[in-house]
C-alpha cells in the first residue's frame, strides 16, 4: 500500500489501506480478472466538490481533454453510448501519441465508467478501467469520493511494480486535475448562487 496527500493505492496483492466504505464499494465496483503477466492497482481521490459536478467532467468520454491534461484531442465516432470508440491524441507522447479507446460502462445512476485501449501506439496492451464516484462530506460540505482502478499487461523488458508505478502515476496527474477543475467549478457555483441569494433578499 501507498499514500500520498490523500491518495491511497493498493496493488494487486490486495494489500490495503481503505476505510470500510471504500472497500466496499471496491468490492462492488472494481472487480478485474488478472492474469500472470498483468498488473492491476486500485487509487482513491478525495474532491472538495459535489458529485453531480464531479460526474459531469468524468462522464465525458467524448471530451476527456475537460481535465485531463495531456489529451490534446478526442473523435468519437458515432453516437455516445456504450461501445463507443474515441481516437484520442496525446501530447506528452507518454504513453502514447494517439490511443484507440472504448466505452465500456457508463452508468448515470451509479456513477459508473468503464473504458478499454484497443489500439493506439503505445505500450499499454490489453489496459481497461474503472472509474466510480460517490457521495461523501468533507468539512461540513458535499463532497465526492473518486475510484479509478485498472489492468493492464506488463510489457517485456519490464517487471510489475514499474509498470503499476507508471500508470498510477499518469491516473494521480489525471485525478488532480480532476480536483483542481471540479473544486474549481464549485466554487462558480456556490458564487452563483451567493449572489441568486442576495437578489431574491433585496427584493
Amino acid at each position: 500500500m501507498m499514500v500520498t496527500n490523500d491518495y491511497i493505492t493498493v496493488n494487486d496483492s490486495g494489500s490495503g489501506g481503505f476505510g470500510k466504505t471504500e472497500e466496499d464499494y471496491i468490492k462492488r465496483h472494481h472487480k478485474h480478472d488478472v492474469h500472470d503477466h498483468q498488473c492491476s492497482s486500485t487509487l482513491v481521490k478525495h474532491i472538495k466538490a459535489p458529485v453531480h459536478l464531479v460526474w459531469s467532467l468524468v462522464r465525458r468520454f467524448d471530451q476527456p481533454q475537460k481535465y485531463k491534461p495531456f489529451v490534446s484531442r478526442c473523435i468519437v465516432q458515432g453516437d455516445l453510448q456504450i461501445g463507443s470508440v474515441r481516437e484520442v491524441n496525446v501530447k506528452s507522447g507518454l504513453p502514447a501519441t494517439t490511443s484507440t479507446e472504448r466505452l465500456e460502462l457508463l452508468d448515470d445512476e451509479e456513477h459508473i465508467f468503464g473504458m478499454r485501449i484497443v489500439g493506439g501506439d503505445h505500450r499499454l496492451k490489453n489496459y481497461s478501467s474503472i472509474v466510480t464516484v460517490h457521495p461523501e462530506v468533507i468539512d461540513g460540505r458535499p463532497g465526492t469520493l473518486v475510484i479509478e482502478s485498472f489492468v493492464v499487461d506488463v510489457p517485456d523488458g519490464n517487471t510489475k511494480d514499474e509498470t503499476c508505478y507508471f500508470v498510477e502515476a499518469l491516473i494521480k496527474c489525471n485525478l488532480k486535475s480532476l480536483a483542481d477543475v471540479s473544486e474549481h467549478l464549485a466554487v462558480q457555483d456556490q458564487s452563483v448562487k451567493d449572489v441568486m441569494s442576495k437578489a431574491d433578499l433585496t427584493v
